[in-house]
């Protein structure tokens, strides 16, 4: 059986690398490293993960997923620039399943503070319990984190890796190592001599490696600049590899059918008419659903749908009335945390304007434009797994003990994924997938769900609702007292990967809500966990996603009961707070030309929110055209504290925002009869190219710490796009999605 903290131990070759008499190279900050996964045969040798140099070249071992945000890219040139390789000279590969690509910046993100006030010495703990990942086998791209996470380590992996290997030329040319320099994946002798790394793979493999200090950023000469992305051309012509595109010789297909009304049982069914199918090879009992293995996918899915399956009802109010009146009835119950308890907000300042209001989002899926897939191959005694994840060692960890391995005879093969947003972090497609190839033992099986299968059995962003009380007085925020209640996701989450019930604060629950940098004296902010079974996971900007939208929308309506501008009232409160906040702010201002008065039949919104270490401001700009509303502009400043890829950072700030937007607008789960109302795009849409608006974005580097990309841009969109639309209407928006109560743009 497999135990958590179980690496593979037996030789790893990916793809169509070899490693030929060469060696590895990488760093770590503890004492006792990870085990190496990479175990070279007779006459070859690897020292550490990261860096592999052969007689065929230079390959990064890249432990975190490509899933469009350029990591691996952005990686490569870390280790380029120590290494002294040009850029295109690195081929990329994802790492295997280990406790050596543990994420060395996610522990320290749970840390109970705000984030924007952190001294030196709790950002150095939080480096610091780091470690914690790799006791944990904590391989997770996620929270965007993964530059966090390699900026120190790729960058001493190159710098060791250069060292080294001036050391094995320096041996053979009988100088000394400080002589040599290199350039261009070659060695340098004092007399002009070149030679490649390539030669020097097997003799570097004898050394052990030699550390080095790392370069002064004034010598750089990728990071800090735009690279082009190395994944560009493979997807541009249709060569990349993702989950779906895995084809093995004798392959064959499956399809799966879960029960529609969540956590269900399944009571029974008839599968007579599916196994009378021609091409249809077998019918497989989940437990909680079936699965048909067939000659294609088409077939398998036809079939899958001909079983007649009795479903046991889920464990929670059949439709979204109830469930949204169990949410609410988590604010009768104390409070799992209250983060924020500044000042007195037990009573209203005299003289203070006071005001209240609730908003509601509703639950939201993932829909990744890949469904969810994976390819497996059970042999008996092995199990190999190919598909699209965020987390290879959990997966790890739960196929083997669904096909009652130990973790050294699993596999994982990490592709590309057609979308991640927090959901190929779950385990559920991989588990599946087990369970359908231990049916056809010695074959293997591609197991792909529906487009409808999948937004109907998502692990959703939860259903929230806010309760805030607040009081202006002299034009300025005085007193905020607000309650969010919601599933929380982080429980949930931690009874699935490891069997064991949540506990704790919930920080997760109130990010976005508790940590904001703006200096209101009587400021509190609490956190409620509704007692539900609706699946809940983490969704692009977690618990940001939904307190963005609440904080920033009653931010709006204190400023309007205050008689402010809303951009001028929220800078106000922020400048003696968070600088580089307020930068974010007065940089959009700049931007659109915020004059706080827009054009008849034209509407502008300000939001801000400060999330995974990255403040971000937007400003939206909605115009009227005929009674119809399109959401004409947007203007985005983020700072980063370092921009390793400035034009990458903006695409994700882009991207980040894009999709907020869709979800503002359009997205929204319901259920009735306990089942998922909501079965594809017509029924669940996203913003089109003719609905999107035109945007600019400015990316500062003014804070003191470097934040993450990939999922701050999200949560300022939404609470930006609805006060845009009171700007233009007069209407407030307190509930998601928009197009309930607008005519926008379809």
């Amino acid at each position: 059986m497999a135990s958590v903290g179980k690496i593979l131990r037996r030789t790893f070759l990916i793809g169509s690398a070899a490693i030929v008499g060469g060696v590895a190279f990488g760093a770590y900050y503890v004492s006792r490293p990870a085990a190496n996964p990479l175990k070279p045969g007779d006459g070859q040798a690897a020292l550490n993960p990261f860096v592999l140099i052969d007689q065929n070249g230079v390959t990064l071992f890249a432990p975190r997923a490509e899933m469009g945000q350029g990591v691996q890219t952005t990686w490569a040139a870390l280790i380029a620039e120590e290494l002294d390789v040009d850029l295109d000279q690195i081929t990329v590969l994802h790492g295997p399943a280990a406790a050596a690509y543990y994420n060395s910046a996610l522990i320290g993100e749970g840390l109970p503070n705000k984030g924007y006030d952190i001294s030196d010495f709790q950002h150095n703990l939080g480096e610091a319990l780091g470690v914690l990942g790799k006791t944990l086998s904590l391989q997770v791209t996620g929270g965007s984190t993964s530059m966090k996470d390699g900026f120190e380590r790729m960058r001493q992996a190159g710098a060791s890796a250069r060292e080294t290997l001036k050391q094995a030329a320096a041996n053979r040319l009988g100088v000394d190592r400080s002589e040599l320099k290199t350039a261009s994946g070659h060695v340098i002798a004092p007399n002009g001599d070149q030679i490649p790394y390539t030669e020097l793979a097997t003799e570097v493999a004898k050394l052990e490696p030699i550390g080095a200090p790392l370069r002064d950023p004034s010598e750089w000469r990728y990071l800090g600049q735009t690279q082009p992305r190395l994944d560009m051309v493979e997807k541009a012509t249709g060569t990349a590899e993702f989950g779906v595109d895995v084809r093995l010789p004798g392959m064959k297909f499956a399809a799966v059918r879960m029960n529609p009304k969540l956590g269900g049982a399944m009571s029974g069914y008839d599968d007579s008419a599916a196994k009378s199918m021609p091409g249809v090879e077998k019918v497989v009992d989940l437990g909680t659903g079936v699965a048909v293995i067939a000659n294609n996918t088409w077939l398998a899915n036809q079939a899958v749908e001909a079983i007649d399956v009795d479903w046991a009802d889920a464990p929670y109010p059949p439709d979204t009335e109830g469930i949204f009146a169990k949410i609410a009835e988590a604010f009768d119950e104390a409070p799992n945390s209250t983060m924020r308890d500044d000042g007195d907000v037990s009573v209203t300042p005299d003289g203070a304007t006071e005001i209240t209001a609730e908003y509601q989002v509703p639950y939201l899926a993932h829909a990744t434009m890949e469904p969810m897939n994976a390819t497996a191959l059970f042999t008996g005694d092995a199990l190999e797994v190919w598909c699209g994840n965020q987390a290879p060692t959990l997966i790890k960890f739960r196929v083997a003990n669904t096909a009652n391995l130990d973790t050294e005879a699993v596999q994982i093969h990490t592709t590309y994924l057609g979308g991640g947003f927090g959901r190929r972090g779950e385990l559920d497609f991989g588990e599946i997938a087990t369970k359908v190839a231990m049916a056809m033992p010695g074959t293997p099986v591609q197991t792909t769900w529906s487009r409808e299968e999948d937004m109907r059995h998502d692990y959703f962003r939860p259903g929230a609702i806010a309760r805030m009380r607040g009081a202006v007085q002299d034009g300025k925020a005085v007193l905020i007292d607000g309650k969010v209640a919601a599933q929380s996701c982080t429980q949930q989450a931690v009874t699935r990967y490891t069997g064991m019930p949540g506990a704790g604060p919930d920080k997760v629950l109130v990010e976005g809500f508790f940590n904001q940098p703006y200096a209101v004296p009587n400021y509190r902010m609490s956190g409620h966990i509704a007692k539900l079974d609706v699946p809940v996971g983490f969704w692009r900007s977690v618990g940001n996603s939904h307190n963005g939208f609440f904080h920033e929308t009653f931010m709006d309506e204190m400023a309007h009961a205050a008689g402010q501008d809303p951009l001028e009232f929220r800078l106000e409160l922020m400048k003696a707070e968070h600088a580089p906040s307020a930068g974010c702010l007065e940089a959009v201002k700049e931007m659109s030309g915020w004059t706080g008065q827009a054009p008849d039949g034209v509407g502008r919104g300000v939001a801000f929110t400060y999330s995974f270490g990255t403040p971000v401001a937007q400003v939206i700009e909605v115009v009227d055209e005929d009674g119809t509303i399109r959401i004409s502009k947007a203007w985005i400043a983020c700072d980063m504290g370092l921009a390793l890829d400035p034009e990458n950072v903006k695409a994700q700030m882009f991207g980040g925002m894009m999709y907020g937007l869709s979800a503002a607008c359009y997205g929204e789960i319901t259920f009735a009869e306990g089942e998922v109302e909501q079965y594809n795009f017509p029924d669940y849409d996203a913003l089109r190219m003719h609905t999107a608006p035109q945007v600019e974005v400015r990316v500062l580097e003014t804070n003191r710490h470097m934040g993450g990309a990939g999922e701050p841009g999200t949560p300022p969109s939404m609470p930006a796009l609805g006060n845009a639309l009171f700007d233009l209407t007069g209407e407030r928006a307190r509930k998601l999605p928009l197009n309930q109560q607008f005519n926008l743009l379809i």
